[in-house]
């Protein structure tokens, strides 16, 4: 039977951290996908596969998490050049105002692009212009169509480390779900059924309060095989490396046949 491999990307960058692969890999990753006849869909053709829908054999998503400078300064010129399209969960609260700046498709300065921590540390003291996306850029990519955009809840709290499980708990995530949807639907005319949770956490009241929010495919960190039929509510994930193109392409062979697939997450024990 065949599997559709989702992979996750965070940062395209040359400053090295956590969650990063630099420009030159992620250029490696995506011309061996070009050489070898992938095709790379977005979360509707997921969907529609997870409900039995026919995809050309050599299938893959590629999708990034939070909404980082990096992705337009770095991922987006490489997509563009090789005609690919990939997935960005945003976390909406994060992104800013301002013109676009310049990538690194056009040849000339571009902007610094911070490492994971340093992301965070400016996210925390208020200075994201700095780490993350504006706007006007997440409307140049969709526009070049190099990547389409899906909730990663507005503020990217983890509930569970904020508050004990209950009513009050449960609001907070509602709520904050709700004000990721709405921002979508101001900044690009809607919001999908599609949710990344943050850090990759979720249990059954989770899921629950996201399908009531309106997410009927949730998006995690674990290394599922994603089928016809499978778990639309439990879409698995490959964290990619800073590795060379081969290493991506045994993965994705493992990953696109669900016998191999499935053989693999037992001897890891995933």
């Amino acid at each position: 039977m065949q599997a559709l491999p989702v992979l996750m990307y965070h940062h395209v960058s040359p400053n090295p951290g956590l969650v990063t692969v630099s420009p030159q890999v992620f250029r490696e990753h995506m011309a061996w996908i070009a050489a070898h006849g992938y095709t790379t869909v977005g979360c509707d053709e997921l969907a529609a596969f997870l409900a039995g829908a026919p995809l050309p054999k050599k299938s893959v998503v590629v999708t990034f998490d939070d909404g980082y400078l990096d992705n337009w300064v770095h991922a987006h010129p490489v997509l563009q050049e090789f005609g690919q399209k990939a997935v960005l969960f945003l976390v909406t609260g994060w992104l800013g105002e301002g013109p676009v700046r310049p990538h690194a498709g056009e040849g000339g300065a571009v902007p610094d692009c911070p490492n994971h921590r340093r992301c965070k540390e400016l996210i925390g003291a208020g200075q994201g212009d700095a780490a993350m996306l504006r706007w006007s850029e997440v409307e140049a990519m969709r526009t070049a169509g190099t990547f389409e955009f899906h909730s990663h809840t507005h503020s990217h709290t983890r509930w569970d480390l904020q508050l004990p499980p209950g009513p009050e708990r449960d609001q907070a995530l509602a709520e904050d779900l709700a004000h990721s949807r709405a921002t979508l639907a101001e900044r690009l005319g809607g919001a999908s059924a599609h949710l990344c949770w943050p850090q990759g956490y979720y249990d059954e009241t989770y899921i629950a309060i996201a399908r009531q929010a309106g997410f009927n495919y949730l998006h995690t960190t674990e290394k599922r095989l994603n089928t016809p039929g499978s778990d639309p509510l439990r879409i698995g994930r490959l964290v990619t490396k800073e590795r060379p193109g081969r290493w991506l392409g045994s993965r994705l062979f493992i990953w696109r046949h669900s016998r191999l697939g499935s053989f693999y997450a037992r001897l890891r024990g995933a």
